[in-house]
């Protein structure tokens, strides 16, 4: 370790109640020493002065989305189904969605952020239920070593009965949370078909889209104060993500890393394009042939970062299997049934290094 980094013992945290109430917090109130709650043993630090971050951001697989309904949608369909392969990650551009939609949802997730800490904790519960939750690090009832970010989590559907019970203030929010996370999941329901036809799936054989109609829908609204030592902490611990689709609007300040190749690398943002990601049920579905890869946030000293994620999936009453069609002599069954219970399970026992609910329900072959 550098003698140069500092790192605060003891009672040097305010109090325990400070880190309790977040990052955002600590952040406004000035701290300039990562507390010890947040400090990762060396081996798990990102080495951000390290060699290793001298190299090449990665460029992610870039998906057309006009070309998905135009003429060369066959093109664009081998396309998406070696990024599913491959990296587990794509960048979508031309998506339609409206900029004035993204620019509002980046907008007034970050003013909720910026609200007194008063405001914020009327929505903190430890209720993974809820259909609102205010919260820091990954599980703060479970992590032994927090991460540096806040979270806002909105439950979307169905969006008419959550609705009333998401944030009041800012005054906007409601409106332009509704329409981000319409918008998203119409992209979704396309991206999935898209999807199940470059698995070589007849839609029209297979129930995934009727299921999906009525699937599940989370947005997590991600804060990311800066950090006065972000050697030292992550802003989000190496994790894949449960759901099928991982959909991630951002701001144009880097900090997504994915484990590529063994090893860990920047995603450099595309103005107005998401990053979408396959998530463990894609995975499972796919019967193993798409990668719900590890990706992880790093942390800065000077900038703010905010970041909206949209995870969909099934509903939450849906078990999750490998399509029947997958299956064959050469390519047998690699994942056990799963289901939301389990998983919330998983996530209340387990703590924030390398967050893989795959490895609980992977089959092992002979």
């Amino acid at each position: 370790m550098s003698p140069a980094i500092e790192i605060s013992t003891g009672n040097d945290d305010s109090s325990e109640n400070l880190y309790q109430k977040g990052v955002k917090t600590m952040y406004e109130n000035g701290i300039e020493h990562v507390p010890s709650k947040y400090v990762l043993p060396p081996s798990e630090r990102p080495n951000v002065s390290s060699p290793e971050a001298e190299l090449p951001d990665l460029h992610l697989p870039v998906i057309d989305f006009a070309h998905l309904q135009g003429p060369n949608r066959r093109q664009a369909l081998h396309s998406l189904a070696h990024a599913c392969e491959h990296f587990g990650f794509f960048q979508l551009v031309n998506h339609g969605i409206a900029e004035e939609v993204t620019e509002k949802m980046v907008n007034v997730g970050k003013r909720f952020f910026e609200m007194p800490l008063s405001e914020r904790e009327k929505y903190m519960t430890a209720d993974m239920n809820a259909p609102v939750r205010y919260g820091t690090s990954f599980n703060q009832n479970r992590d032994g070593v927090f991460c540096w970010r806040d979270f806002l989590k909105l439950i979307c559907h169905p969006l008419p009965q959550l609705l009333p019970h998401w944030p009041s203030s800012p005054i906007d929010l409601r409106e332009s949370a509704a329409n981000y996370a319409e918008e998203t999941r119409a992209l979704y329901m396309v991206i999935v078909e898209a999807i199940v036809e470059s698995l070589g799936l007849n839609k029209r054989e297979e129930t995934i889209m009727k299921e999906m109609e009525d699937g599940s829908q989370l947005m997590v609204v991600n804060c990311y104060p800066p950090c006065p030592q972000p050697d030292l902490t992550v802003g989000m611990p190496p994790h894949s993500d449960y759901g099928f689709l991982t959909l991630l609007l951002q701001d144009d300040v880097e900090g997504l890393q994915i484990l590529h190749k063994h090893r860990w690398l920047t995603v450099r943002p595309i103005p107005g394009s998401f990053v979408v990601n396959v998530g463990d049920h894609l995975e499972i579905f796919s019967n193993g042939r798409y990668k719900s890869v590890l990706h992880r946030v790093l942390v800065n000293s000077t900038n703010c970062r905010i970041s909206v994620a949209s995870l969909l999936s099934f509903p939450f009453t849906s078990t999750v299997r490998p399509a029947v069609a997958l299956i064959t002599p050469t390519n047998p069954r690699r994942y056990k049934d799963t289901d939301f219970a389990t998983f919330l399970d998983y996530i209340k026992s387990s703590d924030s290094k390398n967050k893989n609910f795959l490895h609980t329900r992977s089959i092992v072959l002979s």
